[in-house]
Formats: C-alpha cells, structure tokens, sequence
C-alpha cells in the first residue's frame, strides 16, 4: 500500500436531505471497492494503490453526478510513497478510537 487518501465530496444542492443522500451514494460506491477506508465527520479516508486510488476520487465525483447533484467539489488529500508503505489508517486512529 504507498498511497493514502482523504477526500471530502460536496454535491452542490441546497437541500440538506438531498446532500446527505448523494454523499451517502458515494461511501457506499467507496465501500463497494474493497478497499480500507474509514468515514469522518468531513471526510472519508482510504488507502491502497496511488493508481486505484486517483480512479476512486474521479468515480466518486462521477457517483454523485449520476446520484443527482448539478455539479460537486472534491477536496482531497494525498500522501504517496512510491518506493514503500504509508501508515496506515489503523496506525494513524486506532489510539484515539472509544
């Protein structure tokens, strides 16, 4: 694993029901690829592969297109070391979980 990403979708709609279901669609599109990920109060965290993960960030934005939204911002966070692993989710959370 040499890649480690948080992205946070924002669908452009103003109703708050309509928003959360969108954002909803798009976790459930992260949970369907098998990778590590874990939801957030503002993002969701996922890690693998740099190149699967660049095709999850594209998809999601395509997820919340097709689920509705006019339009969407991504923002995203990325840590990649090509030469060996990044921490993992667990390493960098699991101390602080309740």
């Amino acid at each position: 694993m040499n890649a480690s990403i948080a992205i946070q979708i924002l669908p452009k709609v103003t109703d708050t029901d309509e928003l959360i279901r969108i954002v909803d669609e798009v976790i459930a599109y992260i949970a369907s690829t098998g990778l590590t990920y874990q939801v957030g109060a503002f993002e969701t965290a996922i890690e693998g592969d740099y190149e699967e993960l660049m095709s999850v960030v594209k998809h999601c934005q395509e997820v919340a297109i097709k689920a509705g939204a006019p339009s969407v911002s991504a923002y995203v966070k990325i840590i990649y070391t090509p030469e060996s692993d990044v921490l993992t989710i667990d390493q960098k959370t699991k101390k602080h979980q309740q």
